[in-house]
């Protein structure tokens, strides 16, 4: 969706990206947790997130309507041209039918005058069928349209929430840490297998995530091995424990992933439930 129609003008969604861009800087981080510690500042990102999420719907939601509203004129014009015409055919029809009906009595044709009639009525009929078929042509596209603008506008909308998601959780990482060893804690927690368990961590962490082993080690069983390795694959604030029964991803950007996901396999089966109901 490249523009959405509000208040007369024109708002693009590349400039409401570029919009994020510049604030990326200014704005404190958002508040993702219940941590007491967060300042008020950061609850304006929630705020203003949300104030722009409900515009950007608001705005899609008005462009459909106006969409099927267009649409649905459209279609009422079709219909009445079609009567309009069917009604000057038939007083034109009219006007002639006594000449007609009097030569075709008085030449024998009775028979002939009849079946002319009838193709007549044949033939208008088919012309009103095709103008009813293409006016419901018109309204069905126009619910498509409308499906696609807020779809689009949805879309748009989580991808831009799990940017600022990330970009929060990594700035709470980088300015404290061990909250990021208590999110290893709780990926190691699942693994209750003995043998060895390797905890993957970025690079940057790494020295950081080896110096708080020992507390790591309480999490696990005490027959268990830890081994702490660096991988580059793994951005700040994410791990992926590794073990002979398998892996767990818990890279902040894969679970981001998956949230995003479900949000927008969410927002589809309402938009399908709601065209159910609504569709004509």
């Amino acid at each position: 969706m490249s523009n959405l129609i509000k208040s007369g003008r024109v708002i693009s969604l590349e400039d409401l990206k570029r919009l994020e861009n510049a604030r990326k800087f200014e704005l404190p981080p958002q508040n993702i947790s219940s941590n007491p510690d967060i300042g008020e500042g950061e609850s304006s990102i929630d705020v203003e997130t949300q104030s722009m999420r409900d515009r950007i719907l608001q705005d899609a939601e008005q462009a459909a309507r106006q969409i099927v509203e267009a649409s649905q004129e459209t279609a009422r014009q079709l219909v009445a041209d079609a009567r309009s015409e069917a009604d000057d055919w038939w007083r034109e029809r009219r006007a002639e039918d006594s000449q007609v009906a009097e030569e075709a009595r008085q030449s024998g044709y009775d028979q002939g005058y009849k079946e002319g009639i009838g193709q007549a009525e044949r033939d208008l009929a088919k012309q009103w069928d095709a103008r009813l078929n293409e006016a419901n042509a018109i309204v069905r596209q126009a619910y498509i349209t409308k499906d696609n603008t807020i779809a689009e506008a949805e879309r748009f909308l989580v991808e831009l929430s799990c940017a600022i998601t990330e970009k929060i959780i990594l700035a709470k990482v980088a300015e404290a840490p061990e909250m990021a060893v208590n999110m290893f804690a709780r990926a190691l927690a699942r693994r209750k297998e003995q043998g060895v368990i390797t905890l993957c961590v970025s690079p940057s962490q790494f020295g950081f995530v080896q110096a708080a082993k020992e507390e790591l080690m309480l999490v696990i069983d005490s027959q268990a091995e830890l081994q702490i390795v660096p991988d580059a694959s793994i951005k700040d604030g994410g791990c992926i424990v590794r073990s002979a029964f398998g892996s767990i991803d818990a890279r902040i950007d894969t679970q981001l992933d998956a949230i995003r996901e479900e949000l927008l396999r969410v927002a589809a089966q309402a938009r399908e439930e709601e065209s159910g109901d609504g569709a004509p």
